[in-house]
């Protein structure tokens, strides 16, 4: 089944160049029909296939996506809309970036999917540091596996400069002890957006860091 058109690609590179209340809503019908009933459709299946692997996720969609509408307030960019569409399938859906969880992002020029914890608070920190300690060898194993590293690459995030004491001999040993956030990231062409393929490619990718994903949850529990 396709979910995505092509009139979703047309609708997000018109927003890339007219980012204003009065461009989208003259495309307003565009946007219902081509962007936002379709897009529900599919995280609505993603969310389906997730649950599947995670029996504990009762989210629906709407607890998923992610508002088009930018929060401009303490932002420089004044333009009202993102030129994206995107959702979080974890157990608390968007409401949370520190739970590890399934991100994905779709606009005319890339699918992005994203995973693990993004913000990450001093409690769970020090439980993501601990864990990650005391079991060393099956973290190296998660991000050195071949499908995670063919996928995502590496764990990404900002390092601590100062490191408390008690982690100091573990950080020789593992330097991603320093990271305050533990995420992993893959940029796609836009070309599956319009794919009926497009749900099988994203659940590889969520097969791909669901080890790294039930490893870093453990850590925080």
């Amino acid at each position: 089944m396709t979910y995505l058109s092509k009139d979703f690609i047309s609708f997000f590179k018109g927003l890339a160049a007219n980012n204003t209340t009065a461009w989208f809503d003259e495309n307003r019908k565009t946007y219902e029909g081509a962007v936002k009933q379709p897009f529900k459709k599919l995280v609505d299946e993603m969310i389906t296939l997730i649950k599947k692997h995670q029996p504990e996720i009762t989210i629906t969609s709407s607890d998923a996506i992610f508002r088009i509408n930018k929060d401009i307030r303490f932002s420089k960019d004044k333009t009202p809309y993102n030129t994206h569409v995107s959702a979080n399938i974890s157990s608390q859906g968007r409401k949370s970036k520190e739970e590890p969880g399934f991100y994905f992002q779709l606009s005319h020029e890339s699918i992005m999917i994203f995973g693990g914890a993004y913000i990450v608070e001093p409690a769970n920190l020090q439980k993501i540091r601990s864990y990650i300690a005391a079991n060393g060898k099956a973290f190296a194993a998660l991000y050195n596996d071949k499908v995670f590293k063919d996928k995502f690459g590496n764990i990404q995030g900002e390092k601590n400069k100062k490191i408390p004491d008690e982690f100091k001999a573990a950080v020789a040993k593992e330097p991603l002890i320093a990271n305050k956030q533990f995420y992993y990231s893959a940029t796609l062409k836009p070309k599956a957006i319009t794919d009926d393929t497009l749900p099988d490619v994203l659940m590889e990718y969520y097969m791909a860091g669901k080890k790294m994903n039930d490893f870093l949850k453990k850590a925080m529990q």
